[in-house]
């Protein structure tokens, strides 16, 4: 039978630079189990796709309870394995953040990203000590718990545009060998795609760099070849799935017909994918 520690050694494994884990985010079991059957080595969950599936706002709004039954669904309903969106860590002290991984791998997953924002400022980051001292405890659970857990330090530094741009490499790379320290696996820098950044980012942090791509991204091969060892896209597939629902209702109620929902996958199909 194939263990926990198993399952996390093989995901850990997936990251390679140069030849990225690839990872479409899911948000629910149907969805993680349409990117399974596309060929996915794992499936990553996406939190703003799963706090706005199960009623709320991304961005800390979610309680941690919520997070890991759904979690628990979509390691369920797949055989690769799964890696869980948990915000900020869903608690104000390390050792609350220790209590949310040992959720994650008592729902059966073998990852987590866990971001520096600050819960509440999302203009601003934590300070990188006390974040080194989060991801500190949460490596410290999975330790307890005998699993080579993959702990995903996310760096917003980008994403919100926090600090000087002429500086703002320097302290992501600075970050990045902090988290390291502590006990993350990897780093996630959302918010930069252009290939000269992702370059000199793989190349001056020693650890696996994820990148979250987009439609305005460069293609894999290129991501790939600046030394990109994961690319993600996000809640970017939950918000075009969203675009569609949308854009068939304002038809449906503007012009009284029902184009948008053409491509739809067959009821069969996806009903078959969920027996």
């Amino acid at each position: 039978m194939t263990t926990l520690r198993d399952t996390a050694e093989r995901f850990g494994a997936l990251h390679r630079p140069g030849s990225p884990l690839l990872l479409p985010n899911a948000w629910d079991p149907l969805s993680a189990r349409l990117v399974e059957a596309a060929g996915a080595a794992a499936v990553a969950t996406t939190s703003a796709g799963v706090a706005w599936a199960l009623g709320t706002a991304d961005g800390d709004r979610i309680d941690r309870d919520s997070v890991l039954a759904l979690t628990r669904r979509v390691v369920a309903a797949v055989g690769v394995p799964v890696t869980a969106d948990v915000e900020s860590g869903f608690g104000a002290t390390p050792a609350e953040v220790a209590v949310t991984i040992e959720g994650v791998l008592a729902a059966g997953a073998v990852g987590a990203n866990l971001e520096d924002v600050h819960p509440h400022d999302p203009s601003a980051l934590r300070d990188p000590v006390e974040q080194a001292e989060r991801l500190a405890a949460a490596r410290s659970a999975a330790a307890a718990a005998g699993v080579p857990f993959y702990l995903n330090a996310r760096i917003d530094t980008y994403l919100r545009g926090v600090g000087d741009p002429d500086t703002r490499l320097a302290d992501t790379v600075a970050r990045a060998r902090a988290y390291l320290a502590a006990g993350a696996s990897g780093v996630f820098v959302p918010g930069v795609v252009d290939v000269p950044t992702v370059t000199r980012l793989a190349a001056e942090i020693d650890g696996p760099v994820n990148i979250l791509a987009g439609p305005t991204a460069p293609p894999v091969r290129e991501l790939a070849a600046a030394g990109a060892a994961r690319i993600s896209l996000g809640s970017s597939v939950a918000a075009a799935a969203y675009a569609v629902a949308q854009r068939a209702a304002r038809e449906l109620f503007e012009d009284g017909t029902y184009t948008a929902l053409e491509g739809g996958l067959a009821y069969g199909v996806l009903n078959t994918l969920m027996s």
